[in-house]
């Protein structure tokens, strides 16, 4: 089997892997520009995403081990053959999703950025900051990851509620609604923070009508993927006031060009889309690729982890 690694840590992933599966041809490359001629004969591929003109040379192509959630990169590849395997590293990112949520809340609750910005011009300045003690946040999403979230909002005293199109009994969410309540429970909550998937039906769906329905003094973070918000009615509700400010990992267009509005929307916080990064990711990704990679390599096909159909 030849087995192609296209990954920044692609050095890493082979050294790891070498010693345990001897039998496997391995090539490492960083970008697609160091892949060459091995494209055409890969077997299995582990990356985050590949263009459609490599794919379309993948001839020999029989799985793809994403080292992402979700695969709609892959899976919406023009080229992208329907007997060609693809599985995700779904559940690792709990972690690190959790505590980036929990960076921006408190990071808008204290107006962190702003203390930033006094440090570098030598300015002492103090203000009363919000707590997160008492107060009600919804988790649009009731994964892996949001469930940790919710883990760790309850340590901080908060009400919780999820909205999931999958209703679960977990002893983290105190209420728990379907994705046809999204207005009812965005008028209710403190902080609406986003971590569903983008599938055709969560396409815009925090759309205006649902930014508008939240308090005036409320936070709206995206930390999921760009595609499930409005982006033009969360910079009107930000530049007009009716939220209190809002944080965002994802956007429609990565990376966001410069002269985007949002570089400069009133009272938003943004990261560069590092919410599921770790100094770990390595051997988090190894706990689902190695397992699925020794299953493929018995012969087994339809028990990977994390199949995904397509």
């Amino acid at each position: 089997m030849n087995l192609l690694i296209l990954d920044q840590d692609a050095k890493v992933y082979e050294r790891k892997l070498s010693s345990k599966f001897p039998q496997v041809v391995m090539r490492t490359a960083m970008n697609e520009d160091g892949i060459g001629d091995f494209i055409e004969k890969t077997d299995i591929l582990l990356a985050f995403k590949i263009s459609d003109e490599l794919m379309k040379r993948a001839k020999n192509l029989k799985w793809i081990q994403s080292l992402a959630t979700g695969v709609d990169y892959l899976v919406n590849l023009p080229s992208l053959r329907k007997e060609v395997l693809i599985t995700s590293t779904r559940g690792i990112h709990g972690p690190q999703m959790s505590e980036i949520a929990f960076l921006h809340m408190l990071a808008l609750n204290r107006n962190y950025p702003q203390v930033v910005r006094n440090q570098d011009r030598e300015e002492w300045e103090r203000w009363p900051g919000k707590l997160l003690f008492h107060k009600k946040i919804a988790i649009f999403g009731v994964g892996t990851i949001g469930e940790e979230l919710a883990r760790k909002c309850k340590a901080f005293s908060m009400t919780v509620y999820g909205i999931d199109i999958i209703k679960r009994k977990l002893d983290v969410v105190d209420y728990f609604y379907g994705p046809e309540e999204i207005h009812k429970v965005a008028a209710e909550v403190d902080y609406f923070i986003v971590v569903a998937p983008y599938t055709p039906q969560t396409k815009n769906i925090v759309d205006r009508k649902v930014l508008s329905s939240m308090k005036p003094t409320a936070f709206f973070i995206n930390i999921g993927r760009g595609e499930l918000v409005d982006e033009k009615a969360l910079i009107d509700v930000l530049n007009s006031g009716k939220i209190a400010g809002a944080a965002l990992d994802v956007f429609c267009q990565e990376p966001l060009p410069k002269g985007h509005p949002f570089w400069k929307t009133k009272n938003l916080n943004i990261t560069p889309h590092v919410g599921g990064m770790s100094d770990i990711y390595v051997d988090q990704a190894l706990s689902v690729f190695e397992e699925n990679l020794q299953r493929f390599l018995s012969g087994e096909r339809q028990n990977l982890i994390n199949l995904i159909a397509h």
